[in-house]
């Protein structure tokens, strides 16, 4: 592999007219206000100006007032603007646009309300003009910090070009080529059409969730990682994914401090860290926030990109009418959808549009910023997950409208951050990634008419107390949308800085969870029969028996409930299901045949023929996993119609195999070395990506060693 270190940069222009350039944007910016306080004037009873000269003086206040006052008020309140998607900073800001403006003889603003119109008027209009006019506000902010970040790293700069590892959460390979091929994602279609960057698909594991992908990944180690939810019968507890103190026990499990992140790398949005020094909106680090959960971390590892987005205030207008706007279109594609009668299809409501525009807008807009930032500051390596694909495709469907539209948009950002690389003080590549697809299908509660969990409960008999004496396990805390562990981690994280504001909600949500711990009630997870547990994640359900030390057998299954395999075997919506004999080892049931793994030995029709060549190895993997469920069940593929019946609420699923949640894809530059063989499982993608890292000089004599030999 050969670095282009200064592959698209471009020459900047000389001082002088560097100069002009900016002294027009500031007198335009500066005009465009003072026009829309001309109308404003006319157009709101509470806000009135005397001579017409007052305009031009109030516009130069609101402009100091934006670049000198308000990041002062943000580095106090800035928890206020992010918990309120940007409505509560814009509120802050009419506050203060009320306190200026009475200073000020001959201007009447009669309170906040028509302070909140001036503050979003003016705001609007100048990215409207801005935008009409091409003028590229991160191209200026870009170029000015990009000047004195390379003056500071002068002479002492790598000459190794910086990573940036852009995953795109849940999108599958066959829709990416799709995305491509019909224009939604048009900056990846350019760089393949100008053969700048070259496609390469990977399998994932039986688990196709981003948590074992994750943590193979960013840790080049997923054992053990069952499912997005599995029970543990020796710690008699559920373990959740998106729970922030399981995924932090996840990550200790699996970190040797030689991540993928671990040479001064940055982890944005991620479940996991990657060993990475600086850190944000990542789950596993969550339970360091607080005191009371292991002390605070370092400054420098809270609030990356927030205060750098927030700090603009136009940003803030901007967060907050894209997520309106956000909000609008889930209300009005649910209800297309239903008046048209599209199938499959989920109820979608509630808080769902709220946290859909968490996802899509506020948290995808805060990462950005935090990759810019860790371009300016020269980092080597940077990994972020965008999830708001893999959100809205588990409510609308996978290639669906509002679904595409959202690719359209990371598509956006990444153009963005593309922008941003050449500006920036060392030379950055790029690579896009996914942790996984999905496969649509009705929901299999909705298709049967029964949930798995019933299903399994009415085979071993009716559902009971759990027995008398037996502990129950922690409740499963696991949201409905799983994707909303990057939203939660970023109201946390924004919470945890060091002002009053921050201080404040640290300090209730940590008496909240005291209070909680103490006087919750203790209730069991939900079970399908007294000493039966069954987990949904996504296409596979996970069943265990309680009561049983160890692995149950298929014999003592049998025995105990004879109905059970039998019935899960028939049932239409069941593809497969893996249990250990006593005498056979790891056997792979379905309707027509079994497939002994030890061995290989078929009887009847493969069960696993539907799944790919790589099912029966992955499988076995899964089956020497310690917390392996006592049965795992796959839902039932049809490859025909590529489609399944996921055992959640979804329309576009994963966590289980069959169809294109297996089929993920990597997106990486033309003069890297491509991958020699298939990649198969997140922890051989681990090694793919640590050997350009290696190639690139950025890991250590001894971690370069280690790439070379594992690869």
């Amino acid at each position: 592999m050969t670095p282009t270190p200064d592959r698209g940069r471009q020459p900047e222009p000389g001082r002088l007219v560097r100069g002009g350039r900016s002294l027009a944007r500031v007198l335009l910016v500066w005009l465009t206000a003072t026009v829309t306080l001309w109308v404003l004037d006319d157009a709101l009873s509470g806000f009135a100006m005397e001579h017409w000269w007052l305009a031009p003086v109030c516009a130069l206040l609101l402009g100091l007032l934006a670049a000198v006052v308000w990041p002062l008020v943000m580095r106090v309140a800035l928890p206020v603007a992010v918990y309120t998607f940007g409505l509560g900073g814009l509120v802050l800001l009419a506050v203060a646009v009320v306190a200026v403006f009475s200073v000020v003889p001959g201007v009447t603003l009669a309170g906040p309300v028509e302070a909140l119109a001036v503050v979003l008027g003016t705001a609007v209009a100048t990215v409207l003009v801005s935008a009409l006019l091409a003028i590229d506000t991160d191209e200026i902010f870009f170029r000015r910090t990009g000047r004195r970040a390379r003056r500071h790293v002068a002479g002492g700069a790598s000459p190794s070009p910086g990573v940036l590892f852009l995953q795109v959460d849940g999108l599958g390979l066959p829709t990416l080529r799709r995305a491509v091929r019909d224009g939604t994602m048009p900056t990846l279609a350019r760089w393949l059409a100008d053969g700048s960057h070259h496609l390469a698909g990977w399998h994932t594991d039986w688990s196709a969730q981003t948590g074992a992908s994750q943590c193979g990944i960013l840790h080049g180690d997923n054992d053990d990682v069952v499912g997005f939810r599995w029970y543990e019968k020796d710690r008699r507890r559920v373990v959740t994914c998106s729970s922030p103190g399981d995924a932090a026990e996840i990550e200790r499990r699996h970190s040797d401090g030689h991540g993928l992140l671990s040479q001064d790398g940055a982890g944005r949005g991620n479940l996991f860290t990657g060993d990475a020094a600086h850190v944000s909106l990542t789950l596993s680090a969550v339970p360091l926030l607080t005191r009371a959960r292991g002390g605070r971390v370092r400054r420098d590892r809270i609030g990356a990109g927030y205060y750098a987005y927030f700090a603009n205030p136009v940003n803030a207008v901007r967060t907050f009418v894209a997520a309106l706007a956000d909000v609008v279109r889930e209300l009005v594609d649910a209800a297309r959808q239903r008046r048209a009668d599209v199938r499959p299809r989920i109820r979608r409501g509630g808080l769902y549009p709220l946290a859909r525009a968490g996802t899509t807008v506020v948290a995808r807009d805060v990462l950005v910023s935090a990759l810019i930032e860790d371009m300016l500051a020269g980092r080597p390596v940077a990994y972020a997950d965008f999830v708001g694909y893999d959100e809205v495709a588990h409510h609308s469907g996978i290639e669906r409208a509002d679904a595409l539209h959202v690719l359209r948009t990371i598509d956006q950002q990444i153009g963005r951050l593309a922008r941003a690389a050449e500006l920036a003080p060392r030379p950055y590549e790029l690579v896009v990634l996914s942790d996984h697809g999905q496969t649509q299908g009705q929901a299999f509660t909705d298709r049967f008419g029964e949930s798995v969990e019933h299903l399994v409960g009415r085979l071993c008999g009716e559902p009971g107390d759990d027995p008398a004496g037996e502990e129950p396990p922690e409740p499963v805390r696991a949201p409905r949308s799983a994707d909303g562990w990057q939203l939660g981690a970023t109201l946390a994280e924004a919470g945890s800085g060091v002002g009053p504001v921050a201080r404040l909600l640290t300090a209730r949500r940590t008496h909240a969870d005291r209070v909680a711990a103490r006087t919750a009630p203790e209730r069991p997870a939900s079970r399908a029969a007294p000493d039966v547990l069954v987990l949904a994640s996504g296409h596979t359900a996970l069943v265990s028996f309680t009561a049983v030390e160890g692995r149950a057998s298929l014999e003592r299954v049998e025995r105990r409930y004879p109905d059970l395999l039998p019935g899960l075997v028939d049932h239409p919506g069941v593809g497969f299901l893996l249990v250990r004999g006593e005498h056979d080892g790891p056997m792979v049931l379905g309707r027509d045949g079994t497939h002994r793994l030890s061995d290989g030995v078929v009887t009847g029709e493969d069960p696993l023929e539907p799944y790919g060549p790589h099912a029966a190895a992955l499988v076995a993997r899964m089956d020497g996993f310690t917390h392996c469920a006592d049965l795992m069940v796959n839902s039932r593929y049809d490859p025909v119609r590529e489609d399944a019946s996921p055992f959640e609420p979804h329309v576009g699923s994963h966590g289980g195999l069959g169809g294109p949640q297996n089929d993920a894809f990597v997106l990486y530059p033309a003069g890297w070395s491509g991958p020699e063989t298939e990649i198969v499982g997140a922890e051989a993608l681990h090694r793919v990506l640590r050997g350009w890292l290696t190639d690139l000089g950025h890991l250590n004599a001894v971690e370069a060693g280690e790439a070379r030999t594992s690869g």
